[in-house]
């Protein structure tokens, strides 16, 4: 059973969650959340005794909010080409607006190897919920005849997510959102063009 957060610990989430989109998980300390939410180190100990366990609650937080999303695009967005390219419209607005720039996921993903175990095994499932939403929509629209697969839909699955990822990653670099949207469009026309 869930245990209901204070406002405090839920304000102690929503700037973990924006250190994690900045810096990943070694970029930031407790003295970071204190200085943001104004609370004493002690006080956030309370609410979360480890960084660890702190981080999985907010990575198990985000995997629910991505699939509240999913769940939410497939049930107001019709067809598998629009309910993908609403998918990526949605990180192209997070990186232009500066709002959530960076999937938590991608960028915990990267110091994986570092990572406590049970924030590793959050990233792995938020990459694993991803690739099946993925691989499942691949799939549909193939059979819809809107996608051409030129793998099969898992794979397509993976490197559909690494494009957007390594998008995100191309236009945080050079400081240009537009380059986001500008890498991705081969990517679509690649998975709706025949061969």
């Amino acid at each position: 059973m869930e245990i209901e957060l204070s406002a405090k610990a839920r304000e102690i989430i929503a700037c973990t969650k924006a250190l994690l989109a900045i810096g990943g998980y070694h970029s930031f300390s407790y003295a970071d959340i204190s200085d943001a939410v104004h609370i004493s180190k002690p006080s956030i100990h309370h609410h979360f005794p480890s960084k660890a366990e702190l981080v999985q609650r907010v990575v198990a937080a985000y995997r629910e909010e991505a699939l509240a999303g999913i769940t939410k695009l497939e049930r107001h967005v019709q067809g598998p080409l629009e309910q993908l390219q609403a998918y990526t419209h949605f990180w192209a607005a997070c990186l232009r607006d500066r709002n959530s720039s960076f999937c938590v996921g991608a960028m915990l993903a990267a110091e994986l190897p570092t990572l406590p175990a049970q924030v590793a095994a959050e990233v792995r499932g938020h990459f694993v919920d991803l690739s099946e939403w993925l691989s499942s929509l691949l799939n549909r629209g193939a059979a819809d005849g809107v996608f051409v697969l030129q793998g099969s839909p898992r794979m397509e699955a993976l490197a559909f997510m690494a494009s957007v990822h390594g998008a995100m990653l191309s236009a945080r670099a050079h400081g240009d959102p537009e380059l986001f949207t500008q890498i991705l469009q081969p990517a679509l026309r690649r998975l709706t063009l025949p061969a």
